[in-house]
């Protein structure tokens, strides 16, 4: 059974940092491609950063310079660091796994919202003006 449980959640004030982790387990292919999504009430889900199975990174241009994404895959982590938070990033973040076969973090970042991707239970960010 695949399961992603998400971490690292809460609430700052504008300008603060999180990081965010993601731990995988039940997942039985050994390179694929992750990465974040995240859903705000009454909004889309949106792709916010991806990293390919050949290790490479792509963060959504709302994002640039200010998150980072990370793997650790002796541990199956993986990781959002977010800096500078401004409120228009309050939502609920959540890791993915893409189904679809994929090798660079710009495939990805554009396969991140699929619907038959996994995806964890999510966790909430706030960021307060």
């Amino acid at each position: 059974q695949v399961q992603l449980v998400e971490s690292g959640g809460g609430s700052v004030q504008a300008g603060g940092s999180l990081t965010l982790s993601c731990t995988v387990s039940g997942y039985s292919y050994s390179s694929y491609c992750m990465g974040w999504f995240r859903q705000a009430p009454g909004k889309e889900r949106e792709g916010v950063a991806g990293i390919g199975s050949d290790g490479s990174t792509k963060s959504a241009d709302f994002v640039k310079g200010r998150f980072t994404i990370s793997k650790d895959n002796v541990n199956n982590t993986l990781y959002l660091q977010m800096n500078t938070l401004k409120p228009e990033d309050t939502a609920m973040y959540y890791c993915v796994i893409v189904v679809a076969p994929c090798m660079t973090a710009i495939q990805a970042l554009g396969a991140l919202v699929d619907e038959y991707n996994y995806w964890g239970q999510g966790t909430q960010v706030t960021v307060s003006s």
